[in-house]
């Protein structure tokens, strides 16, 4: 399987300190201080728009907001290798309890990541 965003989620941009409790574990201070400040009363990323469900600061967001091989070394020490695997359980794990196993983003998310699986 290999790892994609898909549109109409934005589960990784809940960010509520409470539910990831190891920031300062994968986040250096500074990053850790930008994270905290990105987070809104509600939990979510200031720079989420709830309508249109994308962020409004796309190409600007932070390193920590990229979902890249050298971006999840750097934070979670994974290896490129593990990239993929590790990558689709942290957006399984993050839109189940964010908007449930049978969610219509969790088929969308499942159906995507089967798709490029099969390419």
């Amino acid at each position: 399987m290999r790892w994609c965003c898909v549109k109409n989620c934005g589960a990784c941009c809940y960010l509520d300190p409470s539910e990831r409790p190891e920031l300062d574990d994968y986040l250096d201070p500074e990053a850790l201080a930008l994270y905290l400040s990105m987070v809104a009363e509600d939990g979510w990323c200031v720079h989420f728009d709830p309508q249109t469900r994308e962020c409004r600061i796309y190409d600007e967001r932070p390193e920590f907001c990229r979902v890249r091989p050298d971006t999840f070394k750097q934070m979670f020490d994974v290896e490129e290798d593990e990239f993929e695997e590790f990558a689709i359980a942290c957006c399984i794990e993050q839109i189940e309890d964010l908007y449930g196993e049978d969610s219509p983003e969790m088929q969308r998310y499942q159906e995507s990541v089967d798709f490029r699986s099969s390419n």
